[in-house]
């Protein structure tokens, strides 16, 4: 305690001046509680509003697939280009390096495999989200599997309500099975229902036709899955018109860590995602940052 004759009053009070108030960058995200907020600002970039995850949680349905035989090799030095890392606690525990100062996005939920019927699934601890110091946690939803529909969207919910308890948002990620159609109604609805659920992001696909619909049908913010390897010039194409149609971002794997260069691919894609590059001006960074090796 300080002795009472060193106690100065107080006097720069500011009368007559309003306190600002600012509302959050973030679609959707203004009335969300501190931490959340907070942990939305490390996913996305305040000046732009967007972000650029790199996504490498594949091997948990798919196994070593290409690209990610040795993530050691391959995904470590890619790290410090990418806004977020998306990855599995294995690959996350395994590989990355605990000095990493980037956010996390955990997937969350895991089960079956591409061997047997996909999407039937659980959810993790939450304990173990904040054991690894999760920044979001990332949902699978099944909308539109008649076996596990009920089932992720559960997870979905589940996950929120674990979430909230510890300010952590969670990420409802849009499956699309063989029988689904990757279209704006399908897509709209998909990402309207996990935002409807509490997801405060939705990672889904970006479809040719109507994506605006898409975005201007959620709430909350929207970023594209990268989905199959493309040639380079047309997968920053497809960057380039979904941030044109209001999506905040993108969460790409195959698309960068499949590339020719992927440490020039994922550069690339930051000048669109954060600048606005138009594919032609990324593509010809990319061909840049290629050839100085």
């Amino acid at each position: 305690m300080p002795d009472n004759d060193s106690i100065q009053a107080g006097k720069n009070y500011g009368i007559g001046i309003p306190q600002k108030s600012d509302g959050f960058f973030l679609k959707g995200s203004a009335s969300l509680d501190w931490g959340v907020k907070n942990r939305l600002a490390q996913i996305f970039c305040p000046k732009s509003g967007n972000s650029v995850m790199l996504a490498f949680d594949h091997g948990y349905i798919m196994g070593p697939t290409s690209g990610l035989e040795r993530m050691d090799l391959t995904i470590v030095p890619l790290i410090d280009y990418a806004d977020c890392i998306m990855c599995t606690r294995g690959a996350l525990r395994s590989i990355v390096p605990p000095t990493v100062r980037k956010p996390l996005s955990l997937r969350f939920s895991a089960g079956s495999t591409i061997l047997t019927d996909l999407n039937d699934e659980c959810v993790m601890d939450i304990d173990e989200a904040l054991r690894v110091n999760a920044t979001i946690l990332a949902v699978m939803v099944a909308v539109g599997d008649p076996k596990h529909e009920a089932l992720t969207i559960r997870n979905l919910t589940k996950t929120v309500d674990l979430g909230m308890k510890y300010s952590i948002p969670a990420m409802g990620v849009t499956a699309v099975g063989k029988e689904l159609v990757r279209d704006a109604r399908y897509l709209s609805m998909a990402s309207r229902v996990c935002a409807e659920n509490g997801a405060h992001v939705i990672k889904t696909y970006y479809c040719e036709k109507d994506f605006a619909q898409v975005v201007n049908s959620v709430p909350v913010p929207i970023v594209i899955a990268g989905g199959k390897k493309l040639p380079e010039k047309e997968a920053l194409d497809m960057a380039y018109r979904a941030i044109s149609d209001g999506a905040s971002g993108v969460d790409m794997g195959r698309n960068i860590f499949q590339s020719d260069s992927p440490a020039a691919m994922i550069q690339a894609v930051r000048e669109v995602v954060h600048k606005g590059a138009k594919p032609e001006q990324a593509y010809k960074l990319y061909e840049e940052l290629k050839n100085k090796k």
